[in-house]
């Protein structure tokens, strides 16, 4: 059976999606559609966002107009999708932060995860690095590890924000690998950045695509991918699993919505053109270029994800003592 036939969620398989007899569904989509980014324009997400609605314009017959509605770490975007209600032209992209941390952390959701959203699929999977500033003479992990046991909090670390998937990186790998190195949050990773390569802040642990560039140049080294497998664009920086700590993974992630409640047909006709933009050529190497991992599964799949996602950095919030600021 091909992916984009495979069932969207348990409950969607069973319902039906072509109405029968006389009253005929209106056709969909009726009007142009919005894609909503919740993080600001000329970010990594911003870049896979609108490469999707490019891809999704001509496959579903109507435009796909971006916007960009930033946040709460990507909360508000998620909840204007949400506050959409039937409205099935309203989609948007959910970040890892907004779907599986904010939840633990903030003292009351503006909207319901498990009711006024419908996850699509998994759009992308972003690995993330631990990258030094060259000037510091350390050379790999290893020597990463002797340093920050040495000097006890002295060594740092910049995250794009307290609370976002970087900094719970940045907690699970201090317990993981029994260091303690002080973390820095910032208000997003580009300024996290560019104190690294001042040398303002010894280390960053942030999505590969924002040190890429930086890497390469020579003026940042990385350290650690914190996944399970090697970047494709860096492939000499070893796996925090090869390294010896496998659970120290915290790819980063979007995922592609639609409200709760709009009509399942139209959830169908969505998910079915975003699987295959996600399994096409141009998709994947747009990503690949900045270091995203195309995926496009299933609903189901998404969902059981999500709960992983969920339980994973919930425990690490609660032994790490993680607070908003």
């Amino acid at each position: 059976m091909p992916l984009s036939r495979r069932r969207l969620t348990a409950g969607l398989a069973a319902a039906p999606f072509i109405a029968k007899g006389a009253h005929a569904q209106p056709a969909f989509p009726a009007k142009p559609m919005t894609l909503v980014i919740p993080f600001p324009a000329g970010g990594p997400s911003d870049v896979f966002g609108r490469h999707l609605a490019q891809s999704l314009t001509g496959r579903l017959g109507q435009s796909v107009v971006v916007e960009n509605k930033s946040g709460a770490a990507g909360v508000t975007g998620v909840d204007f999708v949400a506050k959409a209600g039937s409205d099935a032209h309203v989609m948007g992209m959910m970040s890892a932060s907004a779907g599986a941390i904010m939840q633990h952390l903030m003292p009351k959701m503006p909207f319901d995860p498990k009711k006024d959203i419908a996850p699509l699929t998994l759009m992308v999977r972003v690995q993330e690095m631990l990258v030094v500033n060259s000037k510091l003479g350390i050379d790999d992990f290893k020597s990463f590890v002797a340093a920050a046991k040495a000097k006890p909090g002295k060594i740092t670390c910049g995250s794009a924000g307290t609370g976002g998937i970087t900094h719970l990186a940045i907690e699970l790998l201090k317990h993981e690998a029994g260091i303690d190195i002080l973390h820095v949050p910032y208000r997003g990773a580009a300024p996290a950045t560019n104190d690294l390569i001042a040398g303002t802040v010894d280390s960053t642990l942030l999505d590969m695509s924002v040190s890429l560039a930086h890497i390469r140049a020579g003026t940042v080294k990385a350290l650690a991918v914190t996944s399970n497998t090697r970047a494709i664009l860096l492939p000499d920086v070893p796996t925090m699993r090869e390294l010896g700590l496998p659970k120290v993974n915290s790819d980063n992630w979007y995922a592609l919505i639609s409200p709760g409640e709009a009509p399942l047909a139209a959830r169908r006709k969505i998910y079915d053109a975003a699987v295959e933009a996600l399994h096409s050529k141009e998709v994947i190497e747009a990503y690949a270029a900045v270091g995203g991992v195309a995926v496009g599964g299933t609903a189901e799949e998404l969902t059981t994800f999500l709960a992983a996602e969920s339980a994973k950095w919930a425990e690490v919030i609660r032994f790490a003592n993680v607070k908003l600021e």
